[in-house]
């Protein structure tokens, strides 16, 4: 059983236009390919933190774009179609929209142009992780710490956790286990993030956290 400490941080990110911007799926299949990973990102998993008072499945803007401008029903059916809170790694993510626009493409269907001022405009974002003044040494600490920290931090515990450590498991969880609370960790390590808004989410863990008695 370890006595580290959970140390709390947060995440801003600078979103700055690439350049790079597309008129019809051949255009977006070579933007996809040579975009930063940060842009991939951004594009598939940006909705949950700015609107996190809403829990709707995770929106896709490559399938949106697909859709409702270029009218590419089917295609954009088959962006929307994949699950990309699956991934934990975004190359992969990445690769996988790459087959799909690649196999579209290869049935050699006539290619669409977006109307003039409706390309898609490749988006990327530089991010910053900084320390909070929370930290918690227990169960009880860590409830509090929870109930103070910004959306930022938890967005940044729960949600960027599996791709940064290419993991099932959230920080949460990883230090309940690693502070010997197997049973809470599991607990933690199960919950669905994507089906409940992050204000939920704090609420869930806390009562979680409170069920396992005081330190």
């Amino acid at each position: 059983m370890s006595n580290k400490p959970f140390h709390f941080h947060t995440r801003f990110y600078l979103v700055k236009l690439l350049g790079d911007k597309a008129k019809n799926p051949a255009q977006l299949l070579d933007g996809i390919k040579k975009v930063p990973i940060s842009s991939i990102y951004y594009h598939t998993h940006r909705f949950l933190q700015q609107h996190h008072y809403l829990s709707p499945e995770p929106p896709n803007d490559f399938a949106y774009w697909l859709s409702n401008i270029l009218n590419l029903k089917p295609l954009g059916e088959s962006f929307a179609s994949v699950d990309v809170v699956c991934f934990k790694d975004m190359e992969a993510l990445r690769a996988q929209f790459v087959k799909i626009l690649n196999d579209y493409l290869a049935k050699g269907k006539p290619i669409v142009d977006c109307p003039a001022g409706y390309e898609f405009h490749f988006m990327g974002c530089l991010t910053f992780v900084l320390p909070t003044p929370h930290i918690a040494n227990n169960r009880k600490e860590f409830a509090e710490a929870l109930s103070k920290v910004s959306i930022n931090s938890l967005y940044f515990h729960i949600f960027e956790a599996r791709m940064r450590l290419c993991r099932d498991e959230n920080d949460f969880a990883a230090w309940f286990k690693e502070i010997g609370e197997t049973d809470l960790a599991k607990e933690v390590a199960k919950l669905d993030p994507y089906t409940i808004t992050l204000e939920g989410l704090r609420e869930k863990i806390i009562k979680m956290v409170h069920k396992y008695g005081k330190s």
